[in-house]
């Protein structure tokens, strides 16, 4: 049994992404990372996953962006077995991490972009090798 959360609904360029961008707030604040996401490789596509828009390779989620009231996370399905040395992210459980982004503080740009490439690598990875 695989262990990779499979959505084979995802899409290259899915409306209902748009569609919760275009509500704004903080939203706004996740959307140059959720660029950088869909721009990862050639066969990420996208779709709406609890209310987050989700970055997968292939069908395989690898990321996501969420914004809440106070902050924005960006969200990596495998983030546990990436590598951090920034410390940026987040959790505790068994596989997810997160980094988490506040309004007027400054965002780790390089080692955020180091993270994103590495997760999408990571589940380029698993995907091929049949996870």
């Amino acid at each position: 049994m695989t262990s990779l959360m499979r959505f084979p609904s995802a899409v290259r360029r899915d409306p209902a992404v748009e569609a919760w961008f275009d509500a704004g707030d903080l939203r706004l604040m996740a959307q140059p990372w959720f660029e950088r996401l869909r721009a990862a490789g050639p066969d990420v596509r996208e779709l709406m996953h609890d209310h987050c828009p989700t970055a997968c390779v292939e069908d395989a989620a690898f990321a996501y962006v969420g914004a809440f009231t106070a902050h924005v996370n960006i969200g990596f399905f495998a983030g546990a077995a990436l590598p951090d040395p920034a410390g940026l992210l987040q959790g505790a459980g068994k596989r997810m991490r997160h980094v988490k982004l506040r309004w007027g503080e400054p965002a780790d740009e390089p080692a955020l972009k180091a993270l994103i490439a590495a997760a999408y690598a990571d589940m380029r990875r698993r995907v091929d090798a049949g996870e």
